[in-house]
């Protein structure tokens, strides 16, 4: 498995599990859409690393979802595929003008749809993203969704980890609870901030005494993860 998981959003069902099947078969895990609303709440609420998007669907188009998504910072950086049985130039430059990544004219094959989309994540995952994170022997991989100090794997939930993910990937700056609730839980979801203060207790402890100065509280902000000791 890649690791990487793909919305398909499409109101046609056998399209759907036409690309299911092509993904599978490629190693992507992936989340299904009838609709531009339905889509939105699964974006928010489960973050895929890709989206491929029907132009035409009932209750909103695909070009509308996108402009959505590429105007909302939380949404932004994640990347969007249009598929769409309109192959004029103005159309295929309307896509991109909104923000679309790229453009794949139906009917396509299995084959195609895959290696555009392999091209478009190489685009927009940083470089190194997927690579282990180490700081001061506290080891991420995010390709296993493994963390391990030393050959020592540890034992933390699913959230604890997408936290942990999180704060390794964005060092040295605070954020807020909100902040921290909207990167991890998600902006859909409606739960205290203090929820977060939870998890950061869970993973703290999760990464033992020898590590969680990692994650320092900020006061009045939130936290940061920091290998800097603070005095």
């Amino acid at each position: 498995m890649t690791g990487k998981k793909v919305l398909i959003i499409d109101d046609e069902s056998s399209i759907r599990e036409m690309i299911a099947v092509a993904l599978e078969m490629a190693g992507y895990e992936y989340m299904e859409a009838e609709n531009s609303q339905q889509a939105h709440e699964i974006i928010v609420d489960h973050r895929p690393d890709l989206i491929l998007c029907d132009w035409m669907m009932p209750g909103g188009s695909g070009i509308e979802l996108t402009r959505r998504l590429k105007k909302d910072s939380t949404t932004a950086e994640i990347p969007v595929i249009l598929l769409t049985a309109k192959s004029e130039e103005d159309n295929k430059i309307q896509g991109l003008e909104v923000g679309a990544d790229d453009y794949i004219t139906k009917p396509f094959s299995p084959r195609e749809l895959v290696a555009r989309l392999k091209a478009v994540l190489r685009r927009a995952t940083p470089q190194g993203v997927d690579e282990p994170i180490e700081i001061d022997g506290l080891v991420l991989d995010p390709i296993s969704q493994r963390v391990t100090i030393g050959s020592t794997p540890l034992d933390m939930g699913p959230t604890e980890y997408r936290l942990l993910k999180f704060l390794m990937t964005h060092q040295e700056r605070a954020y807020s609870r909100a902040q921290l609730l909207d990167q991890v839980w998600g902006g859909n979801v409606y739960v205290e901030e203090r929820t977060v203060d939870v998890h950061i207790r869970r993973l703290r402890k999760a990464i033992g005494t020898d590590h969680d100065s990692l994650i320092q509280t900020v006061r009045g902000t939130g936290y940061r993860f920091s290998a800097k000791r603070t005095a």
